[in-house]
């Protein structure tokens, strides 16, 4: 878990949000998981770190491999919301979650 995701929960709890899973494997036989998923609405949130420092999701196989992972996710009718560090840190990133919980 995430210095970043930490921040993330306790935006969660301030905003009283239902409390979601963490490492949430969503498909039987794969190894995939979300970092944080609200299985009732079938919302996944996904921290994104490394962005600014070719990290492992922004490089060629990594990135194909995430690309994977979503496509599966949303054709089992996932929404997942890919949030970086910045957007977590300004406040963006709660609000698109709780956009997704009570407006989608």
């Amino acid at each position: 878990m995430s210095d970043l995701e930490d921040q993330l929960l306790f935006q969660i709890r301030v905003f009283q949000l239902p409390t979601p899973e963490r490492e949430y494997r969503f498909k039987d036989g794969r190894r995939w998981r979300f970092d944080l998923a609200f299985p009732f609405h079938r919302l996944a949130v996904e921290v994104e770190g490394g962005t600014w420092v070719s990290g492992r999701h922004t490089r060629g196989s990594g990135f194909e491999k995430d690309c994977e992972k979503y496509a599966e996710a949303a054709i089992l009718g996932w929404r997942t919301i890919r949030v970086t560090g910045n957007m977590i840190k300004d406040g963006r990133a709660i609000r698109y979650i709780e956009r997704a919980l009570y407006e989608g």
